[in-house]
């Protein structure tokens, strides 16, 4: 077992541990009586919202009582997101769980809410101003240091000479910034210098896409990787990098175990990605959730800007651990991964 993975193991239980502890048993009374929660997410580009954050946390909250879910993604339109959660305050919640777009802007939703006496519980992405009664997420700058870590690490093996491209997060994630620290913090300390560096706004492929295909041309057959900090900015990245016929074709990170992410990794075209304990984490979220709906105080050991907060971490992913985590895990199975395009890959690979 690697060291990454044993983090991650070690974090997983933690989290288990903290969940009994908000919880109790399984023979504990129920929330009874329908009770509003908002869930509102930022955007349908990064595959895990819809197709892991939203279920989980929803089949979750649904174990701990009569609840209703009033769900909204603001498609990363913070404005959007601000008529959103107007609307649901509205509407008469109890709990507002809020990923925000715009971290800054955000404010002005918690301080609604404060002013009603609607708990918020940051998810995902911390928000500066107002009082918040939980933070979950993910230790972001650890997240960008295992990333820059088990690039520089590949490139190291591989003898590789140039620079690298960096294509950071959007700059209204307050997550991005960590991602970027932690990476710095690894690719500054190797011989390896970074040759050029872009916040993707709203962590739009399209835009990544469009920046490497510039930077493809300014640094012809000087860079040997690219950093990217999300799967769909990598994806961007392969593209461009396809389109102009790069080669040899540099090392590619990302980040969110995406499905297509994990095929790019069989196929060979992204070196690495960050699994992600998503599940955890949503159903975390639903679980303080319900303590708040009750009423009930919640705290932790551990704080984040003066806030209760739980912060998990990953584990680097490349071609030759899939098996024993997103498959082993169950977040995909052989048969979602191994389609008939990455059959021979998979086969190669060991993943059958």
């Amino acid at each position: 077992m690697t060291s990454n993975l044993r983090r991650f193991v070690l974090i997983t239980a933690i989290t288990a541990l903290a969940l009994t502890g908000c919880t109790g048993t399984l023979g504990d009374p129920v929330n009874t009586g329908t009770t509003k929660i908002a869930l509102l997410l930022p955007e349908s580009k990064t595959a895990r919202y819809e197709n892991f954050d939203r279920p989980y946390f929803e089949a979750k909250l649904k174990t701990l009582g009569d609840y209703e879910v009033l769900y909204s993604n603001a498609d990363q339109d913070a404005a959007k997101q601000q008529t959103q959660a107007e609307a649901a305050l509205v509407s008469g919640v109890d709990v507002l769980v809020l990923d925000p777009v715009d971290s800054a802007a955000s404010a002005s939703i918690v301080s609604s809410a404060n002013s009603q006496g609607i708990p918020v519980i940051a998810y995902d992405r911390f928000i500066e101003g107002g009082e918040l009664a939980y933070y979950i997420s993910f230790d972001n700058e650890e997240i960008g240091r295992l990333q820059g870590e088990a690039l520089v690490a590949k490139l190291d093996d591989d003898g590789a000479t140039g620079g690298i491209l960096m294509l950071n997060g959007s700059p209204t994630d307050a997550n991005a910034t960590g991602f970027k620290d932690g990476a710095h913090s690894q690719i500054d300390a190797s011989g390896y210098s970074v040759l050029a560096e872009f916040d993707t706004p709203d962590w739009s492929p399209d835009k990544a896409q469009e920046w490497i295909a510039g930077q493809i041309t300014q640094y012809e057959g000087q860079f040997t990787a690219v950093y990217a900090a999300n799967d769909g900015t990598a994806g961007g990245a392969i593209a461009a990098l396809k389109a102009a016929n790069v080669s040899p074709f540099p090392l590619v990170s990302g980040q969110d175990a995406e499905l297509s992410a994990i095929q790019r990794i069989v196929a060979g075209d992204q070196y690495l990605t960050i699994y992600k304990a998503m599940r955890e984490q949503a159903e975390l979220a639903a679980v303080i959730t319900d303590k708040l709906a009750r009423g009930e105080e919640v705290t932790s050991e551990f704080t984040y800007r003066d806030t209760p907060a739980t912060l998990l971490t990953g584990v680097v992913v490349t071609v030759d651990n899939i098996m024993q985590t997103v498959v082993k895990d169950g977040i995909y199975t052989v048969d979602e991964i191994c389609t008939p395009a990455y059959a021979t890959a998979c086969t190669e690979a060991g993943i059958e």
